[in-house]
């Protein structure tokens, strides 16, 4: 007879214990501030690539046009201004309903344009979209932040960051898939919609009581920096900052044309949608999971060197594919697929696993008092030489060829591990609740 699994009083009791967290309005808040982030964030970076793939646009300008997403960069800069003044709906809830009405209509908008008639209004628009894109992520961070507790912040993150990468599923595979059945017009329409829930969201939650708020300008512009600087002293502070721009640099750039890299692959948008996106998207979610789970035993610092190496090795596996490939376009075998999937799975282990150590190295250095304009110093910085690095992608393709390029990525992640030495040596313990 089969074995049958019994569930005893003290199992149940455990397993209590591991989901209630998750089952409270908060966590439900931080599924819908998660998705509404990623949407914009993904559509930047996946869908609008391939359309212009797809519309005969040049790679070298397709990579060119990662420079529109530099808004995410400089956030920092007008973040003080978001804690200072308050629309009519609140400090928080305000701005991100005025960022995500102003997501849906330029998202709608951008089917209207053709890539190789209107390119350079189309830049325009995807700037806007960007700076609106991080405008409400600069009030979501700090939404979330003022909502959870000291006790909170590491699941409700964990749940944002997870909620932000499976809103790539709309960009990334939903709206790849209809790319090939409907009108791009339609496509960008469609995808516009599912900003709909955040602003439902934004309508109906309550806006946090204001605690120390900013009474001026000048408060909300320089403390941050200030108390930043003091904490850490000026040598550690730069330290720091190197290690946020560098640590990720690699497997970013390996990923910046990864939808153009497919297709020239000989992978169709439907491939792409289906494969690609899920093979890529769930490793990342697990990774992101487990990695706190590991944390929770080693402690930040080892996480960052474990996790680090990950994320280098698997950068490997999209030289190996370019090395193998390209494959004859409508006539991609199930082994062809297969390939696609287990090197991109890999890679999005490595990039979950190494974002959950990140962003937990990024929470221990923000001081909570300032925590919405200092995240978004340190978030800025961290997409800085990603955009630039980024931007030049198509450039470095053009120069190298596919195979070298993805060896030249796996290089990039070196100078951030060494950092590792510095800001988070192996033998000095941290966890995430510190």
């Amino acid at each position: 007879m089969p074995a049958t699994l019994i569930l005893t009083p003290e199992m149940i009791t455990q397993l209590h214990r591991w989901v209630a967290p998750l089952l409270t309005r908060k966590m439900l808040i931080c599924v819908f501030t998660g998705f509404s982030s990623g949407l914009p964030f993904f559509l930047l970076v996946q869908l609008v690539p391939a359309w212009m793939k797809k519309s005969g646009v040049d790679i070298t300008t397709i990579g060119l046009m990662a420079l529109a997403t530099f808004p995410f960069t400089w956030k920092f800069l007008w973040a003080p201004l978001l804690d200072r003044y308050a629309p009519p709906l609140g400090r928080r809830r305000g701005w991100m309903l005025i960022a995500q009405m102003a997501l849906l209509v330029s998202i709608g908008a951008l089917g209207h344009f053709s890539p190789q008639e209107d390119l350079s209004f189309i830049i325009y628009l995807v700037v806007l979209l960007a700076v609106c894109a991080a405008t409400q992520d600069i009030a979501i961070d700090a939404y979330r932040r003022e909502i959870l507790s000291d006790a909170d912040l590491g699941l409700g993150n964990s749940v944002h960051i997870n909620a932000y990468r499976i809103a790539g599923l709309i960009p990334g595979s939903l709206s790849l898939i209809l790319a090939d059945r409907l009108s791009w017009n339609a496509v960008f329409w469609i995808t516009a919609l599912f900003m709909l829930p955040g602003m439902l969201m934004a309508l109906l939650v309550k806006e946090p009581a204001v605690k120390n708020s900013p009474r001026t300008l000048e408060e909300a512009c320089v403390q941050p920096f200030l108390e930043f600087i003091r904490r850490q002293g000026w040598r550690g502070t730069l330290l720091i900052l190197a290690f946020l721009c560098l640590y990720k640099l690699g497997d970013s750039l390996a990923t910046a044309l990864a939808t153009p890299f497919y297709l020239e692959m000989g992978f169709s948008t439907t491939d792409i949608g289906v494969i690609a996106k899920h093979a890529g998207l769930w490793p990342a979610v697990f990774g992101a999971i487990v990695g706190g789970l590991i944390m929770e035993r080693t402690g930040i610092n080892k996480a960052l060197w474990m996790f680090g190496v990950v994320q280098l090795v698997t950068i490997l596996g999209f030289a190996w594919l370019a090395w193998i490939g390209p494959f004859q376009e409508g006539a991609i075998t199930l082994d062809n697929r297969l390939s696609l999937a287990v090197v991109v799975a890999a890679e999005y282990l490595g990039v979950g696993l190494g974002t959950a150590a990140f962003t937990a190295f990024i929470a221990r250095a923000t001081n909570p008092v300032y925590a919405a304009t200092q995240f978004a110093l340190f978030t800025s910085l961290t997409a800085a030489p990603r955009t630039v690095v980024n931007s030049l992608a198509g450039v470095f393709v053009e120069a190298m060829g596919w195979t070298q390029f993805f060896l030249f990525c796996t290089l990039l992640a070196v100078p951030g591990m060494l950092l590792l030495f510095k800001v988070a040596p192996w033998r000095e313990t941290g966890t995430a609740r510190e």
